[in-house]
């Protein structure tokens, strides 16, 4: 007898027989599921959990946005508040790294200092340039704000502009800390320039960058 070639039944599903063993066991799984619950109650079932899906996730942005909210503001040592002080500082200049503000007066509300959206920040109580204590200075990490402030390098130099004259800080220290180290914000014997910005994940660090004055 001729050799007969057996043709693949498979060939007219155009699938492996892997595909088919797997499509068929599906079908089968969804039958009986169908049998045992009913199509319409899976279908409710699975719309309802659709719903909760959603309602869970509503529920929780809200909380994330609190919790960034809770790490912005800038705690103030209870120091500045008795020192009192008015600031002659107006603007502030990093010219290496693209960063030429205006700086207004954060006044200290419940132990906090008040942050400006669309300027820097000269935190009340603290030195002005060229008087013995910290000249602390601070801004959001926004394009157009702080955001270069990361890029601050040692040996940089940061200009602070009063009413009456300039002056010229040397950038000595970069480091990152918890807004809880409020020592960095402190006052200080020597005058200091410091400046510095939220940071890391949700804003839960503080960049800071220190400078000395230079004639």
């Amino acid at each position: 007898m001729p050799n007969k070639t057996r043709k693949n039944p498979f060939n007219k599903l155009r699938a492996s027989p892997f595909d088919i063993f797997t499509l068929s066991h599906i079908e089968v799984l969804r039958a009986s599921t169908e049998k045992i619950f009913g199509a319409q109650n899976i279908k409710t079932a699975a719309g309802i959990a659709f719903v909760v899906l959603g309602f869970l996730f509503l529920y929780k942005v809200p909380i994330v946005k609190t919790t960034i909210q809770k790490k912005e503001p800038i705690v103030a040592s209870s120091a500045f508040k008795s020192l009192n002080k008015e600031s002659d500082v107006f603007r502030i200049l990093i010219s290496k790294e693209n960063i030429d503000l205006p700086v207004k007066q954060a006044k200290i509300i419940g132990g906090y200092w008040e942050t400006s959206e669309t300027t820097a920040s000269h935190g009340e109580g603290s030195a002005n340039p060229g008087e013995r204590g910290n000249v602390v200075i601070f801004a959001h990490a926004r394009v157009g704000l702080f955001y270069n402030l990361k890029d601050v390098k040692k040996e940089d130099i940061v200009y602070v502009f009063t009413k009456d004259r300039w002056y010229r800080y040397k950038v000595g220290e970069v480091k990152i800390v918890y807004p809880n180290e409020i020592e960095t914000v402190a006052p200080s014997e020597k005058e200091v320039l410091t400046l510095f910005t939220c940071s890391g994940f949700f804003d839960e660090k503080r960049l800071i960058v220190k400078a000395v004055p230079i004639n």
